[in-house]
Formats: C-alpha cells, sequence, structure tokens
C-alpha cells in the first residue's frame, strides 16, 4: 500500500501508474480490469482520476520467465571488428537485439551465439552484452561487449553521452530550418501504448540534424544524437511534421513509401564512435547504406 504523490494528482490511473510503477499502460488497464487496482480500500477502473495522498494498493502480475537466447546463424548480420573486448556488427532489418516477449524473428545476441563469439555476461540473461540497441526496422551500426570490463565501460559511456552516434534519415518534406536541434521531451504515447511521443513531463530528449540532399518531395538528413530515447529520431521528426519516409506508425504517406519500394522506416544507424574500453582510443565504425535504403534514394535522385 502507498499514498500516491502530489505530482500524480488528477492524471489517469493507467497514466499515473505506469509512471509510477514503470509498467505499460495496457499492463495497468489490465490489472485495473481484474480489480487488481484498489483506491483507497476500493476497485479502481483505468480511467479513474487518482487524488493526491490517497491509497494505492496494486497486485502486481508474477514477473514474466526470462526469455531465452536461441543460437541461430541471421542472414545479413556483419561483423565489422571483433577483439577481446568488443564486437561490432552491422545489423540487418527485421532483426531485433534482444530476444524479448512476443518476438518470434532472429535476434543480433542469437546471431553472435551462433556465430561462437562470447559476449559479456553482464546484464539481463536475454541481453547480456547489450548496451545499446537499434529498432528491429532499423538497419546499421551497433556494439556488443564481449568483456565484463567493456560492458561497464560502455554503458558508462551511453549514459553520459560521450558516445559519437550518426544517424542518416530520409524524412518527407524539407525541415526548415535545414540545420538545427529537437529538443523535445518524449515518453510513451498517451493513447497508444506500442508509440512513443513528444509529451510534457517526458524524459528530455535531443536531437541534432543537418540535411545533406534535397529532394522534390523528401530530404536526406545527417542525424546526431545527444540523448538515445526510444524512437527519438522518428518521434522527433513526426513531430515536426516531417516523419521518416515509410515510417507509417509516424504518419508517413503510404503512397510515397510504395513508390520507393519500402516496408519500413528509412533510417539508418551511420556511425558509431567511442573510446574503446580497452585502452581508452578513439574508434569509429561505418555502415554502408542496405539495398532497400539505397534503392529509394536513387529513385528520387533520377527524379530531380
Amino acid at each position: 500500500m502507498l499514498p500516491v504523490p502530489d505530482g500524480l494528482d488528477g492524471m489517469r490511473v493507467d497514466a499515473g501508474l505506469a509512471k509510477l510503477l514503470g509498467l505499460s499502460r495496457t499492463v495497468v488497464a489490465e490489472l485495473a480490469a481484474s480489480g487488481e487496482v484498489l483506491l483507497d480500500g476500493k476497485p479502481a477502473g483505468k480511467s479513474d482520476r487518482l487524488v493526491a495522498g490517497g491509497l494505492l494498493e496494486v497486485t502486481l502480475p508474477e514477473p514474466a520467465a526470462p526469455v531465452e537466447v536461441v543460437a541461430e546463424p541471421v542472414e545479413g548480420l556483419h561483423i565489422l571488428h571483433e577483439d577481446d573486448d568488443i564486437v561490432v556488427v552491422d545489423k540487418p532489418v527485421g532483426v531485433a537485439v534482444h530476444p524479448s516477449p512476443g518476438w518470434t524473428g532472429p535476434t543480433v545476441v542469437g546471431g553472435l551465439a551462433a556465430a561462437g563469439l562470447r559476449i559479456s555476461t553482464s546484464g539481463a540473461a536475454e541481453r547480456q552484452g547489450v548496451v545499446h540497441r537499434l529498432d528491429a526496422g532499423t538497419t546499421g551500426v551497433m556494439v556488443v561487449a564481449k568483456s565484463e570490463h567493456a560492458y561497464s565501460v560502455l554503458k558508462r559511456a551511453f549514459k553520459e553521452r560521450t558516445v559519437k552516434k550518426g544517424y542518416h534519415a530520409l524524412v518527407q518534406g524539407h525541415p526548415d530550418p535545414t540545420r538545427g536541434t529537437i529538443d523535445a521531451p518524449i515518453d510513451r504515447h498517451p493513447r497508444h501504448d506500442y508509440k512513443f511521443a513528444v509529451v510534457a513531463g517526458g524524459r528530455p530528449s535531443v536531437t541534432h540534424y543537418e540535411v545533406t540532399e534535397a529532394f522534390r518531395a523528401a530530404s536526406l538528413v545527417d542525424v546526431r544524437l545527444e540523448t538515445g530515447r526510444t524512437h527519438q529520431i522518428r518521434v522527433h521528426f513526426s513531430a515536426m511534421r516531417h516523419p521518416c519516409v515509410g515510417d507509417l506508425t509516424y504518419g508517413a504517406d503510404p503512397v510515397l513509401a510504395r513508390k520507393l519500394g519500402l516496408s519500413r522506416q528509412w533510417l539508418h544507424a551511420r556511425t558509431l564512435g567511442f573510446a574503446h574500453p580497452a585502452d581508452g582510443r578513439w574508434v569509429e565504425f561505418t555502415s554502408e547504406y542496405p539495398a532497400d535504403l539505397a534503392s529509394a534514394l536513387d529513385i528520387l535522385r533520377a527524379e530531380s
């Protein structure tokens, strides 16, 4: 039993408890529907409002069993660099970084295991060695820690924002100004749990961008992330009304996506630079565009 904090006064039960307990709004709504959320001793619905000082009693579900890592080869997963401490890979589309509930496709962690690579045992069992992530639909360069020392050093580097993360994105229209910074907080979408959005009170999120090539209907943008929120680039450009081409989840034009042969967002982790955990020397790695993204650019350039 716990009192409702002042900061949650007036919020819906699903939104407030999601924020308070770190659960998804969907999970909280299911708990409320099954009578597992009590407010001042009475069952609370997901849309009921919280009152500061009220007493909450929540019966949490049993923790899910760990998701097993399946060692299986991953087509298109290329190793760009490997040493005793790290492995840098070029992640193809349709591959998650690690197993998670509901994901049945290939994973980077499973692909590395199939290749016989030993990675760090730090972190949860299904994502050992993982120090950052890319969406399944986003391609490009990422690093996985092999040694325990590398895991702790790289985790700290990402947290302290000393890692250089460079992306290329093809966005609809023409951002104005052509060079700038998007500084807007991000949190889960207030209505759609599978999406994120710019939300007042969300986590601080900063994206720097510069247009490098302009076409009739779209612009190629060089992006540098200062923070690393889930879906950050996709959310920020959608909020500017310039969603990533092909990103139907965040409002992209399906007609343009079909014309360019895209079945996912045009977003690519182009470069990754960091101080090597073994000796502190700066290392930087680059990933070339995969075929679907390169083909979309060729079509746009042929029209220009």
